[in-house]
Formats: C-alpha cells, structure tokens, sequence
C-alpha cells in the first residue's frame, strides 16, 4: 500500500479533515458506534485509529472522569489536530499492528473507519484482543462496499477517466471491506466471540459539490494525488458527472451505508 492507500494524510490535510470530513462522514456515526462499544462511566477504553479524535472525545464523555481514554493512530498530523482539541486525553503515535500495551488493558476498544487501512488486518484485530481484557467489547465501523455508494463509484470512475487508475485506486480502499461474511470472518479468525455484523444506513453531507471535492482532494486519500491545475479540472467534469447528487438548493446529499461489528473477548 502507498502511503495515500493507508489513509496517510499531511497536517494540513488533516485541518481539512477535520472541518469537512468530521461532520460531513464521521459524526454521525460517533453515537452509534459508542453504543454499540456499551462504553459506561469509569472505563478504560481505547479508540484505534482516531484520526482528529471524534470518537475518542464521545467515549471520553462516557467515561466521565473516573474513566479514561487513549486514540492511536499512524498519522502524525491527525494526531496534532486531536491533542488541540482534547489535551486530557491520552494520544499515541503507533501502529494498530504493533499496540504498546499490556494485555486486558482495556474494557472496551472502538474503531471507527480504519480497519480497512491496516497493512495487516488480522494481526491488527490480534493485537486489539489481546489488549481487551476478558468480557471487554470490541466494536468497529467500515463502509459498505463502492457499489453501494453510488456518489463516490461516480467520482471514482469520473477521476480514472480523467488521470488514470492509479489516480482513482485510493479512493476505492475506503470500501474494500463491505462484505460481511469477509468481516465475520477476520473477527472469528482473530479469536472474538459473539461475532455481530449489522448494515446500516448513512448520509454523507456537504455544502456543496465543490465542498465534496475540496475535502476529497485535500483532506483524503486523495491529497497528494492532483495538482491544483487537476482539481480545477476535475471541479469543472464534475458540473456535469456528479449533477445528480446535487440538491436544489447546491447541497450534496449521498448515501452512505457501514457496517457496525460487534464482538467480544471471551
């Protein structure tokens, strides 16, 4: 995987993220997906892959402060944006691969779209059960696959036509992991018990179309990818290829199904 596949971002791409993505894809999945972790008052828990730390600031307010909360992820900018807006928590710079922790550390363990960007997903899911402790809950959010999100499968195939596959290939890894009984299977193999996938539905929202793109290219998987000369281009193919996803009033409005797994250490 390059570093764009793996979801790498620069820092001011992760500004981006952070003003566009968080609201647009990723909070409005936060409450669910703290549910589903059973996150209650005085836990330990662990969000990996945090990105800016959306969902590690939710798990924080369940906790309350006789709990406590730690974000890993891989991208040091992600991370810059985290620790400015939540210094109370702790944040570590590591690989969900290789968690700096002993085992039965946590009570309960969240990740929120990044399984589908470890380098290796079993030892990923390995690692997270080893450091859940006995009873502990795992629960993990993933987009459903590109076939089902019918405005990024167009943008998809609008920037392949435009500059190529290997342009268009990291916009695809987002999906590469909607197929449940892929997903019962990692878990299964990785030791978890009590093994739930659940699809659900989503909106992806955006101001505009040219908001869409803007976080696209520069906040994404797509951020080191066009030039600016591209983007503009790429903006104008877009008036006409993306149309149908525009609302009246300019807004972007587009389905966006996950998965929400569940699991537990037995």
């Amino acid at each position: 995987m390059s570093e764009s596949e793996r979801g790498q971002v620069t820092r001011s791409a992760a500004e981006v993220y952070e003003e566009f993505f968080v609201p647009a894809l990723f909070q409005p999945w936060v409450t669910r997906l703290t549910a589903a972790a059973e996150i209650r008052p005085g836990q330990r828990v662990l969000d990996v892959a945090c990105g800016t730390g959306v969902l590690a600031c939710s798990m924080a307010e369940r906790v309350g402060p006789t709990g406590s909360v730690v974000g890993v992820d891989v991208n040091e900018g992600m991370l810059a944006v985290a620790k400015r807006k939540a210094p109370t928590i702790e944040w570590r710079e590591v690989r969900a691969e290789a968690l700096p922790f002993a085992e039965n550390s946590f009570d309960a363990v969240g990740s929120q779209f990044g399984l589908m960007f470890f380098e290796d997903k079993r030892l990923a899911l390995q690692e997270i059960r080893r450091v859940l402790r006995r009873g502990g809950r795992l629960a993990v959010a993933v987009w459903d696959s590109l076939e089902h999100f019918e405005g990024y499968k167009e943008l998809t195939a609008l920037i392949e036509r435009l500059y190529g596959d290997q342009a268009a290939a990291p916009l695809r890894v987002p999906f590469s992991l909607g197929d449940p009984r892929r997903l019962s299977f990692l878990l299964v193999e990785a030791g978890f018990t009590d093994v739930r996938v659940e699809r659900q539905e989503g909106t992806a929202r955006f101001p505009s179309l040219g908001a869409w793109l803007f976080t696209e290219v520069k906040g994404w998987v797509l951020a080191d990818r066009l030039d600016e000369a591209q983007f503009e281009l790429l903006l104008k193919e877009a008036q006409e290829s993306l149309r149908p996803f525009v609302a009246g009033d300019g807004t972007v409005a587009l389905r966006a199904p996950a998965y929400l797994i569940t699991a537990t250490k037995a």
